[in-house]
């Protein structure tokens, strides 16, 4: 007799979803100064890794959320918005949405 939880679905993008929130979060505090890129390097990674979920998921409405985050923080043709109150508050935005995702995304552990 083995245990069987009620559903195969797995949040595959809950891990990655939360270290793009600490690094948002962290970010946040960095935006004046030349450590940001590093968290943008961060940031659009884990966007896009959330993103690739989303898609396995079949869940692809959440792309419409994480294709900005990994546009905008992208350090390689970096976006400059001006105003580090924007920044700001485009943090908590992104942070959001990957809370969001990462507890909404769910990937079905069956395989055919």
């Amino acid at each position: 007799m083995s245990a069987h939880y009620p559903s195969d679905a797995r949040r595959t993008a809950l891990v990655p979803a939360l270290l793009g929130t600490i690094a948002l979060l962290i970010g946040s505090a960095l935006i004046t100064s030349d450590s940001f890129t590093v968290i943008r390097f961060i940031v659009s990674i884990f966007a896009l890794i959330v993103a690739v979920f989303a898609w396995q998921a079949a869940q692809w409405w959440w792309i419409i959320g994480l294709a900005p985050i990994a546009v905008l923080w992208n350090p390689v043709l970096p976006i400059d918005l001006g105003a580090p109150e924007l920044w700001l508050g485009l943090q908590f935005v992104a942070a959001a949405i990957f809370i969001a995702a990462g507890i909404r995304i769910k990937v079905s552990g069956k395989t055919a």
